[in-house]
């Protein structure tokens, strides 16, 4: 039985393809082209058709064929094709349309060639499968749809600072305690920890004093892999590990006899009750050690460290990454009240005006604000915006229902979506000829880092090829273009939606300090920001076009949780030292 005629279009593409290309069975075989349009930008003037006739040389390569021919593939087509787009091509134009007839049982493919770019002036044009692109279509947001969730993102920030809203707020706003930024006065050694994941850091920092005032920070750190027993077992369990790592760590470097100030960077969901209280709401990333939710996090280490009796410290302050990672790169530069994750997970913090901040007294000053924004979306703020990939995705995770934000964005999860969206081209019979491994089937298998290997692969694919490979797949050329566009579809929504929220962020700070235009520096860290090869860009420029009046500059962290958190430390032994004064 035939299948329906499929339409193949060349779009614009800003994304670096360099093609015109040709339609393609993936036998060795051309659909039969019966027409090549192109369609001026306004799409409302289309140029003259050009039916494939040729005469000369040309002449029997291309053929107006009947419905259902096929014409045999080979490089003079390939020029035939190039040529013929080429001569047409102008500026004005934004795409070609070109529509096949297909054989029975046959379905025609794509694939893309790269001429000298010299051969094609101005913009590039791309050949698409308009069946995928109308599935990926869904993954495109419209400025409109940022600024919705702009402002619904900055409504529940609103309602998370209220005291009588808080409790019902998805974005609870949590108060961190830090007060002050360092100013570059205090200095010694200071020692911090990193947890928040399966690995956890220790690292000295060393802070001296620099010229014209400047900090002189030098740093030594240990990375130690936390035993599954410990995440699983009892909050005592765990944090005597971590004192016992601690211990191996003042070992190596001779600083046993020294009691240091301890800044701990606790990356879970925490309230606050002073810069070195928090109380442990509830642990996420697969930790599960009991007796810990709802108890004092820093009592615990305090009483793990007592415990062991072998060195001591004094643990003035615990923070959360993102707050670390803004202190971290205050260092840098002075305009920095905006930190910023983008890894396994999201969130965000921020200076707020003390005013607004109802849950602690005092109306002075500012005070950094924890956002915990992952969970945006647990009052249905995101429903219109969440596919079907995502509602999978949420349906099978540990915690369904919440962090449905974090899980459009976060690097745990961005993976399944994508595997996610490859079934269905499977099952649309437009990818792998319809046919699915038993690997691809199984959930949690295809992971976020095999986007940006991907979506950073060559011209030649290779890298491509080989993940799907893995996969017990043989992709074709095609394949690996579809599985390709997929990812960048899954990685750009992700940036741009991210970039609604901070929008919403920098644009409250710049309100809430009635003025018209905000200079303001954005430490950001996580290995999806760090490492996928177009996040960072797409993010930076959607959060611009969201911000007008505000001059924004993105530095990445490095070090930045365990150095934020020392630097922290630092200042809360100044502030307690001019207290004690």
């Amino acid at each position: 039985m035939a299948r329906s005629t499929p339409c193949w279009e060349w779009l614009w593409d800003s994304s670096g393809w360099e093609v015109p290309g040709h339609c393609w069975n993936g036998d060795g075989f051309y659909t039969a082209i019966q027409t090549i349009q192109l369609v001026d930008r306004d799409g409302r003037s289309p140029v003259p058709t050009m039916a494939p006739r040729d005469t000369g040389a040309d002449r029997g390569i291309l053929q107006a064929a009947p419905e259902g021919a096929l014409v045999p593939h080979d490089s003079a087509m390939d020029s035939l094709l190039s040529r013929r787009i080429t001569e047409q091509q102008d500026k004005s134009f934004r795409g070609v349309h070109v529509k096949t007839g297909l054989g029975e049982g046959k379905l025609g493919y794509f694939l893309w060639f790269r001429p000298l770019a010299s051969q094609i002036p101005g913009p590039w044009l791309t050949l698409c499968c308009v069946q995928v692109e109308q599935i990926l279509s869904e993954f495109r947001l419209k400025e409109e749809d940022l600024k919705k969730v702009m402002y619904r993102m900055q409504k529940e920030m609103d309602r998370g600072l209220k005291l009588e809203t808080h409790e019902e707020a998805s974005v609870k706003m949590l108060p961190t305690y830090v007060r002050s930024t360092p100013e570059g006065s205090e200095v010694g050694d200071f020692l911090s920890l990193d947890l928040g994941g399966t690995n956890f850091r220790v690292m000295l920092v060393k802070v001296g004093e620099g010229e014209e005032g400047q900090w002189k920070v030098k740093t030594k750190h240990q990375m130690y892999s936390i035993p599954e027993d410990a995440m699983t077992g009892t909050a005592e369990m765990l944090f005597d590990y971590i004192s016992e790592c601690i211990s191996d760590f003042l070992d190596k470097h001779q600083m046993k006899h020294k009691k240091l100030p301890l800044g701990f960077t606790f990356s879970f969901p925490v309230r606050h009750e002073d810069i070195d209280k928090g109380i442990l709401l509830n642990w996420t990333k697969g930790f599960k050690a009991s007796g810990a939710e709802g108890n004092n996090v820093v009592g615990l280490l305090r009483d793990a460290i007592k415990r062991r009796g072998d060195f001591e410290m004094d643990v003035v302050a615990m923070v959360n990454d993102t707050v670390a990672t803004m202190i971290s790169c205050y260092y840098e530069d002075h305009r920095c009240e905006v930190g910023m994750i983008v890894g396994t997970g999201c969130n965000a913090c921020y200076m707020e005006e003390m005013h607004n901040v109802e849950l602690v007294e005092g109306d002075e000053g500012r005070m950094c604000v924890n956002t915990e924004w992952g969970a945006f979306g647990a009052s249905g703020e995101l429903d219109e915006f969440l596919l079907e990939y995502d509602r999978v995705v949420d349906e099978t995770s540990l915690n369904p229902g919440q962090q449905l934000y974090e899980k459009i964005i976060g690097g745990k999860y961005m993976g399944e979506i994508v595997r996610l969206v490859l079934l269905k081209l499977v099952d649309e019979n437009l990818l792998f000829n319809g046919e699915a491994s038993e690997k691809l089937k199984t959930r949690g298998t295809f992971e976020t880092r095999f986007m940006s290997q991907i979506e950073s692969d060559s011209d030649d694919r290779k890298q491509i090829y080989n993940i799907l490979s893995a996969f017990e797949l043989l992709p074709s050329r095609t394949d690996c273009e579809i599985v390709r566009r997929v990812c960048e579809s899954v990685s750009t929504r992700a940036a741009q939606m991210c970039s609604a929220g901070l929008a919403g962020v920098i644009n409250r700070m710049r309100e809430s300090r009635s003025q018209d235009t905000l200079k303001i520096t954005v430490g950001v860290d996580g290995s999806v920001y760090k490492l996928h090869p177009s996040f960072k860009d797409h993010f930076h420029a959607t959060v611009r076009q969201l911000t007008p009046g505000c001059d924004i500059t993105f530095i990445q962290s490095e070090e930045g949780s365990g150095r934020g958190a020392a630097l922290i430390s630092a200042v809360a032994c100044k502030m307690a030292c001019m207290m004690g004064q």
